[in-house]
């Protein structure tokens, strides 16, 4: 099974959507962010955590390429955001000091 950030690096989302997620997540704060995204509650560690951000942004994929009714740019570029700036948090709690 491939880890978390090789499944993050095969991600291939429109260049411009993923400009936006990257600047955005330079912005990013956890605490602030995620609660909006999985609900309210203890927040999950990083791995879980990106484990369902990459669930719910792949359901969002569907729909925007589906030109489903119900798709919102907004909602998908949220967890962009996320998923950017918690693979930063996670890649910066492996890298040894």
């Amino acid at each position: 099974m491939q880890d978390i950030l090789t499944m993050l690096n095969a991600l291939h989302r429109p260049r411009l959507m993923m400009r936006a997620a990257r600047i955005g997540s330079q912005e990013y704060r956890r605490a602030a962010h995620l609660p909006r995204l999985l609900g309210y509650g203890v927040l999950p560690r990083h791995g879980p955590a990106l484990m369902k951000l990459m669930e719910m942004e792949a359901a969002m994929e569907e729909q925007r390429t589906q030109s489903d009714a119900s798709y919102s740019l907004i909602r998908h570029l949220d967890a962009l955001i996320a998923l950017v700036g918690e693979a930063r948090e996670l890649k910066a709690t492996q890298t040894p000091a």
